[in-house]
């Protein structure tokens, strides 16, 4: 019999589906749980930043993924706002207020470039993010920015984007949403 421990609450995938292998999903919330506490053993503390980008190995009669992520959303929401409030008790309100201005400022400057133009392209014999997709996506995040569209972290935290050839580099497109999450995030 297994473990439930932390995470017992979550579904598990029906059907065909896989879902997030259990193991792993109840090791890292554990790990989360002990690094908010605090607790002695909390050698590698968790951070809101790598609750973004853990992914979790599907596997058969797993946790449902969408329960997971949801919790995963609420999870780096709460890391966030404790490490917010940590780096304002350090460095002061402005000091804080103008890191997120120089972050804004940086997000505005790429998505200020033109469709096609906004990160660097893949090589001839590889595949990135489609181009089209991406510049959709990043035009709602100007919206959103102007005040004229509504997206959620989670919309955000959620878009996928299909491959192509000499499509959009992963990691600076990946770079970028991280940005504009944090961006959500601090003004909340």
């Amino acid at each position: 019999m297994q473990n439930r421990g932390v995470s017992s609450a979550f579904p598990l995938a029906t059907g065909k589906q896989l879902g997030y292998r259990i193991d792993q999903v109840d090791a890292f919330l554990e790990r989360a749980r002990m690094s908010y506490e605090q607790q002695s053993g909390s050698a590698d503390p968790v951070t809101s930043a790598e609750i973004r980008v853990t992914a979790f190995p599907l596997a058969r009669k797993g946790y449902a993924a969408r329960f997971v992520d949801a919790a995963m959303d609420r999870l780096e929401e709460v890391f966030y706002e404790r490490e917010r409030r940590s780096r304002i008790a350090e460095q002061g309100e402005d000091a804080w207020w103008a890191d997120t201005q120089q972050l804004l400022s940086e997000v505005r400057g790429r998505l200020e470039r033109g469709r096609g133009k906004r990160f660097r392209r893949r090589g001839f014999f590889a595949t990135g993010y489609r181009v089209s997709q991406v510049d959709a996506f990043l035009d709602r995040v100007t919206g959103m920015l102007a005040g004229r569209e509504s997206l959620t972290t989670a919309q955000v935290r959620g878009a996928v984007f299909h491959s192509q050839w000499r499509g959009y580099d992963e990691d600076q497109v990946d770079a970028l949403l991280d940005g504009v999450i944090e961006l959500m995030l601090a003004v909340r």
